[in-house]
């Protein structure tokens, strides 16, 4: 049987997620390229191919090693705690990757490294505590993309730059037509990097989507193949 040559064997998922990473957060996305990937790599431009075919499947290794490192919560866990723990694991690790996150894109986020450590035992744990599946999706889709979005749209490792850009454009408008924003940007600039703003909003999610208790003398219900029933 043929070997692997050693340009291949250096290519393998970890280092070519690991490498890609830095280019694009010391670069830009716009550094990204097979080509600049593969000389940082030390591998030949086909051994980087054969692993990852397109941009896509590139973006999609960068991401689930990312995933990978979000924490496993423990049994028993308390289902807000859980929550706000996974969830704000992952909002620092978007936060501290805005490039990743302006090449994926509206592309779905669906590696399994995220699917087993975030969506699956959210999703589980949300059922668990009494919410039908309706109301777990729904909760979670609302904090997930309150996530994803607090992550993209400001540059959080460089607060002082993304607030420097917002005030000149501030200042670039009319008061007369914007009384509002013109005499407002010493509150308006701090809060565009203080994350705080998605620290509050998340929790302020978590406790519109609690469980409520059971009513006095009523059964507590658990789900079996979508189906409700009395629990043992």
């Amino acid at each position: 049987m043929p070997q692997n040559s050693p340009s291949l064997d250096r290519a393998t998922p970890d280092r070519i997620a690991g490498a890609a990473l830095l280019l694009v957060d010391e670069a830009g996305p716009g550094a990204l390229t097979f080509r600049a990937l593969a000389a940082r790599l030390g591998i030949s431009l086909a051994s980087l191919q054969r692993r990852c075919t397109d941009l896509a499947g590139l973006l999609d290794l960068c991401t689930d090693q990312l995933a990978a490192r979000l924490p496993e919560i423990g049994p028993g866990t308390d289902w807000a705690a859980a929550t706000e723990t996974r969830f704000t694991a992952l909002y620092r690790l978007l936060s501290a990757h805005p490039g990743l996150l302006a090449l994926r894109g509206a592309r779905p986020w669906l590696g399994p490294n995220l699917l087993a450590r975030l969506v699956e035992p959210q999703l589980a744990d949300s059922l668990a505590a009494g919410m039908t599946a309706e109301e777990a999706i729904t909760a979670y889709r609302r904090m997930y993309l309150l996530t994803l979005g607090s992550a993209s749209f400001v540059d959080h490792r460089d607060p002082k730059g993304t607030q420097a850009l917002t005030r000149t454009a501030l200042a670039a408008l009319d008061p007369d037509d914007h009384p509002v924003l013109s005499g407002n940007m010493a509150a308006i600039l701090p809060a565009l990097t203080d994350h705080e703003v998605y620290y509050g909003a998340l929790r302020q999610l978590i406790r519109a989507a609690a469980p409520r208790p059971p009513a006095a003398g009523t059964s507590p219900t658990v789900h079996v193949q979508g189906k409700p029933g009395p629990q043992a």
